[in-house]
């Protein structure tokens, strides 16, 4: 299978518009997500903040959000993807409902992962007087390392499947060109090793995900 220089140079061009959405994505993702998982511990009954009211509007937001299939949530955000980049279509523009859907998905992650962080610790570091900034910042986070590194990882996995789907409208990207090209125009070779870049992709995240893990867990 030997590619033609237009080929080759559109799938550089392409697999560089995948990675730029992905890390773009990711920073705004976990920047908003993160913060949504620890208010969705904190506030639950029980906890450091409990906050019935907020915890329960908190979780109806995140759970309608995530029950929108991606290829129509992007259709729909069109609106506000135009009112903030001006445009509905390009890798700049699909990072607005990339963000949008995955901030929701990790803040359930984060949830779940500061879950599994044992409730005698915390009020451990309560009966010594800790505030609850301290608890979140100095007990909660670190205990919960582990857990908040593979769900970034799990995150970013995910930000590849949506990078690919947004393609079908327009989102540019190995998507896009798959699509277009590997589809559209019959062009498998095109189709193959799109295909493969994205494999390549998801196991080289997944492999750095695991090795931090281990690392933050004392392996090697």
């Amino acid at each position: 299978m030997l590619l033609t220089a237009q080929q080759f140079k559109m799938l550089t061009t392409a697999s560089l518009e995948t990675l730029y959405m992905v890390s773009v994505t990711t920073l705004l993702t976990a920047l908003a997500g993160i913060p949504l998982g620890i208010l969705l511990v904190v506030t639950r009954p029980g906890h450091i903040w409990a906050n019935k009211a907020v915890h329960r509007i908190l979780g109806f937001v995140v759970n309608v959000t995530r029950s929108i299939p991606f290829p129509i949530f992007i259709v729909f955000v069109i609106p506000l993807t135009r009112f903030i980049v001006g445009s509905s279509i390009g890798a700049t523009a699909v990072i607005v409902p990339l963000t949008l859907a995955a901030f929701v998905f990790l803040a359930r992650l984060t949830e779940t992962a500061l879950l599994e962080v044992p409730h005698g610790v915390i009020e451990a570091a309560k009966s010594m007087g800790a505030s609850n900034l301290r608890i979140v910042g100095r007990v909660m986070l670190p205990e919960a390392r582990s857990g908040l590194i593979m769900a970034i990882t799990i995150t970013i996995i995910t930000l590849i499947s949506y990078s690919a789907m947004a393609g079908a409208v327009g989102g540019g990207g190995l998507g896009d060109l798959a699509i277009r090209y590997g589809y559209q125009r019959y062009q498998t070779d095109i189709m193959w090793v799109t295909v493969i870049l994205l494999v390549i992709v998801v196991q080289g995240a997944q492999s750095f995900g695991d090795y931090l893990v281990r690392k933050c867990s004392g392996g090697r």
